[in-house]
């Protein structure tokens, strides 16, 4: 019987390993690939280039009509930054409030904001356009950052309002017999205890902006401005001659900065997700 568990095991992590590899392989040959001249990136199907090169990146980073790579990584970084911000600040008032406040209707607004989560994006995607066209903020970073510091993400709210429900309410009322107002009972009490949430929101919200292509295609057009992935979406010409090493290049250096933010807070990330929700 020992020997059967044994061999069951064993299988059981062969296949696990075989699907991680699977999984791992097409980041594999984009890293791989990204190191092969244009010439064998397509012929040469070995994850271990027969020929090594560095003029992709070279040439990657040189970027766009005279705007490097540097550039769209300052750009995305930014919007990264400010949105993880804006969802940490905002969401966690908003939280806050339907976790712990008791205000008018407070079970009608929560279940409208638990709608907004159901709507799929290109729902609201005309009206949020013609609206950003009347202030004047197309082509500005303003519709993707200023929805972050307004509690935009409903997801984020409701993961944070989970793990307040968790928290005793014993804290609050020891906090409030000791003198402290709710602002205190929020900086003193809540936050502090938020923190594995608060980390998992902003691991969620910085890999979402970093790699969000589709509404910053829609309200960007500068080159100035362009992100990340629209710089890596402009180096492919469907009706030229695409420089593919390129392409592929700064597809792999795009991925540095999500894979180690998730490396470094990935403890935090996953004591937020597994205590959200708790008693």
């Amino acid at each position: 019987m020992t020997i059967r568990k044994n061999l069951i095991r064993l299988a059981r992590h062969f296949v696990i390993i075989l699907m991680g590899i699977g999984m791992l392989y097409p980041v594999l040959w984009l890293i791989a690939s990204s190191f092969k001249p244009n010439t064998m990136i397509f012929t040469n199907t070995s994850l271990w280039p027969a020929q090594f090169t560095l003029d992709n990146y070279i040439n990657g980073w040189r970027g766009l009509n005279g705007v490097s790579f540097g550039r769209f990584f300052m750009n995305s970084a930014l919007i990264a930054v400010m949105s993880v911000l804006g969802n940490i600040i905002t969401c966690s008032f908003a939280a806050f409030a339907f976790g712990r406040l008791e205000f008018r209707l407070k079970k009608l607004w929560f279940a409208l904001m638990l709608v907004t989560i159901m709507l799929p994006y290109h729902v609201t995607l005309v009206p949020q356009y013609i609206i950003y066209n009347e202030f004047q903020w197309i082509n500005t970073y303003y519709p993707l950052i200023l929805p972050k510091w307004l509690a935009h993400d409903s997801f984020f709210i409701l993961l944070m309002v989970q793990f307040i429900r968790g928290i005793p309410r014993e804290l609050d009322e020891s906090a409030t017999i000791d003198g402290c107002s709710q602002r205190q009972i929020y900086f003193r009490i809540m936050l502090p205890l938020l923190v594995p949430a608060l980390i998992t929101t902003a691991i969620f919200t910085f890999i979402w902006s970093w790699d969000d292509f589709f509404s910053q295609m829609i309200y960007l057009s500068d080159i100035q401005l362009f992100t990340v992935q629209l710089g890596i979406r402009s180096l492919f010409d469907p009706t030229g001659q695409s420089d593919w090493g390129a392409l592929l290049a700064m597809s792999a250096l795009s991925l540095l900065p999500i894979t180690a933010i998730f490396l470094l807070f990935q403890k935090y990330f996953l004591e937020g997700i597994a205590t959200t929700g708790l008693k």
